[in-house]
C-alpha cells in the first residue's frame, strides 16, 4: 500500500512543514504492515513554469496539431496524475508564503488538474485520504491580527478535498518565525505549544491513515 508525499518548503531541514510530516510518515510506517512511501520534492525538483499553460493549450489542440512542447507538458501532467492516483493515501506538506499557497505547489497543482482524470467532475480520489500539514509564520487564529489572512489552508483544502475528491485533514503548526525574530520573543511559548500539538496530530494521522488502507484481514 502506498503513501504519496508531496514537498514545497525551500527551507530544507529547516523547514516545520517538513518535519510534522515526517511524523506522519514515520507513523505510517510503524502502523501500516506494507508500507511504501513515493516522494515529491518539488522545491527540489520543481515543476517548469510554462508546463501549464502548455498543457492547456495541448488540451483544445488537436493531436496531430500538437507541438512537442505542448505533447510534452501533456506526459508530464499524466505522469504526476499517475503517482496522485496510484497511491492509497497522500499527505501534502503546504508551507504559508507571502499569505498564500507555495508557488511549486500551486504550479504542481495547476498541471495536474489539467489531467482528465483529475479535473474537476472527474472521480477524483474517490475519497481517498489526504492529510495536509500547514505550517505558518505567524499567528492566524479567531482575533488576531491576521486573522483572515490565510489564503493557504483554505486553497488546498478546497483543492484537495472539494475538486480533487480527498478525504482531507489539516495538521498545523504556527508562529513558526517565533524562534528566529526577537519581535516575536513573546511567542515562543505559544508557538512550542502549536508545534507540540501539530506534532500529535500529525503522529495521529499517520497511524489513522495506516489503519484506513491496511489490507483487510492483515495485522496491525
Amino acid at each position: 500500500m502506498t503513501l504519496f508525499r508531496v514537498d514545497s518548503s525551500i527551507q530544507g531541514d529547516a523547514s516545520v512543514s517538513r518535519a510534522v510530516a515526517d511524523v506522519v510518515e514515520r507513523a505510517w510506517r510503524d502502523h501500516h504492515p506494507e508500507p511504501k512511501v513515493v516522494r515529491r520534492d518539488l522545491a527540489a525538483n520543481p515543476v517548469p513554469a510554462d508546463a501549464w499553460p502548455l498543457a492547456v493549450a495541448a488540451m483544445f489542440a488537436p493531436d496531430a496539431e500538437r507541438t512537442p512542447q505542448q505533447r510534452a507538458a501533456a506526459t508530464l501532467a499524466s505522469s504526476l496524475a499517475d503517482e496522485l492516483l496510484g497511491a492509497d493515501a497522500a499527505l501534502v506538506a503546504a508551507p504559508l508564503y507571502n499569505y498564500g499557497v507555495s508557488q511549486h505547489l500551486k504550479t504542481w497543482l495547476d498541471l495536474v488538474l489539467t489531467d482528465p482524470r483529475l479535473a474537476p467532475g472527474s472521480a477524483g480520489l474517490g475519497g481517498r485520504p489526504v492529510t495536509i500539514v500547514v505550517s505558518r509564520g505567524g499567528g492566524y487564529g479567531p482575533g488576531t491580527p491576521r486573522e483572515g489572512w490565510d489564503h493557504d489552508t483554505p486553497y488546498v483544502q478546497r483543492i484537495f478535498g472539494d475538486v480533487l475528491g480527498g478525504d482531507v485533514t489539516v495538521v498545523t503548526a504556527e508562529l513558526t518565525l517565533a524562534a528566529l525574530k526577537p519581535e516575536m520573543a513573546h511567542l515562543r511559548e505559544l508557538a512550542d505549544a502549536s508545534r507540540a500539538r501539530a506534532i500529535a496530530d500529525a503522529a495521529a494521522s499517520g497511524r489513522a491513515l495506516a489503519e484506513r488502507v491496511a489490507p483487510a484481514g492483515v495485522a496491525r
